[in-house]
């Protein structure tokens, strides 16, 4: 099984990241901040601008250690790793099934499947512990709505469809989101709406930076099992878009983000003062914000859970590197249809 190692984040404006010896040595103004064994890391992932040296960059490339680059507020910029790894007849049975449209809505019709159930899940729990009946009786409104969803979705065959019917989702999800949350907090992260590119308040904004660290994942268990990240069957393809990456990343939103949202939230570990607002409307994590959620994912990420299609124990930060290779077995042939992650 694939050895869940440690992201190294980088938050720290100006720091120097450099190869010394079998070590990452960070330093910030000349000074050595810390020192991380190369084998304990799986990715490096810098927020803002850093510095890294191209010895370091050689080595990781090397190794099949991936560094990506985010913008303050999480959002993508590029992404350094070495050759292509894996077996090419996978990545030519991916492009195949591409041009499958049976295929493709199979994929697809699976991977909303598994979302839809996996909010319907989280609005369940929301609702028993759920301080008011009138938060609880809306939470399970949403879920019987989203349940009706998922009937319908079986019966469906187009991709637009498939794509209109995960939308139709999203919105009755994120229409109570706010309802999961302790009610003397709303008023600090109340969600009118999902936004993004920027996102337009505190609660989006902590969404789109936790979105923004699963997707690393995603795309580097993608990459793992020598998938192509660019090529999605639920995500149209676009030019410089990780289209599979975010497919693998849909049914986890609300396990692996939206969860760990609400935590940071209702126990009162984020605050207003942890987020700034941008002329514009624009809203971003401060510095002390970014490194207390990149802390509790990381802490997510060890979690164990059962993972319902191999029936083992696991923790989270390892299901997405279980999903892609599922996918992988399902393009071979192996496995009748892709089984999409559902959280119990």
């Amino acid at each position: 099984m694939h050895q869940l190692l440690n992201t190294l984040y980088i938050t720290t404006e100006g720091a120097y990241l450099h190869l010394d010896h079998d070590t990452v040595r960070v330093e910030v103004e000349r000074e050595t901040r810390l020192r991380v064994p190369l084998h304990h890391l799986g990715a490096v992932v810098c927020f803002g601008d850093s510095l890294i040296t191209p010895s370091l960059l050689g080595r990781c490339a090397e190794d099949g250690r991936a560094i990506i680059f985010l913008s303050h507020s999480g959002r993508f910029r590029c992404r350094v790793e070495g050759p292509a790894s894996g077996n090419v007849l996978l990545r030519r049975a991916q492009h195949q099934a591409l041009d499958d449209p049976v295929r493709t809505a199979g994929i697809a019709r699976a991977i909303v499947a598994g979302k839809i159930q996996n909010c319907r899940h989280s609005l369940l729990r929301g609702a028993r512990d759920a301080r008011s009946e009138t938060d609880a009786a809306q939470l399970r409104d949403a879920a019987d709505q989203l349940a009706r969803l998922l009937r319908a979705l079986e019966r469906i065959e187009g991709m637009d469809e498939i794509r209109g019917h995960e939308g139709a989702a999203a919105r009755c999800y994120f229409g109570v989101f706010d309802r999961m949350m302790r009610e003397d907090f709303r008023e600090d992260f109340r969600m009118e709406q999902r936004t993004r590119r920027p996102p337009r308040d505190r609660i989006n904004a902590l969404l789109s930076f936790l979105y923004a660290l699963l997707l690393g994942d995603c795309s580097a268990a993608a990459q793992g099992v020598g998938l192509d990240p660019q090529m999605g069957f639920l995500h149209t393809l676009r030019p410089g878009r990780p289209g599979l990456a975010l497919d693998l990343m849909e049914e986890l939103r609300p396990v692996l983000a939206d969860r760990l949202a609400l935590t940071l939230v209702n126990r009162a570990q984020l605050s207003p003062k942890d987020f700034i607002e941008r002329e514009g409307g624009a809203v971003e994590m401060t510095d002390d914000g970014r490194r207390q959620i990149i802390t509790a994912y990381q802490e997510r990420k060890q979690d164990e859970i059962t993972h319902q299609t191999i029936e083992e124990k696991m923790p989270m930060g390892l299901v997405p590197h279980i999903q892609a290779r599922l996918l992988a077995r399902h393009l071979r042939g192996d496995l009748s249809a892709y089984p999409p992650f559902l959280y119990r």
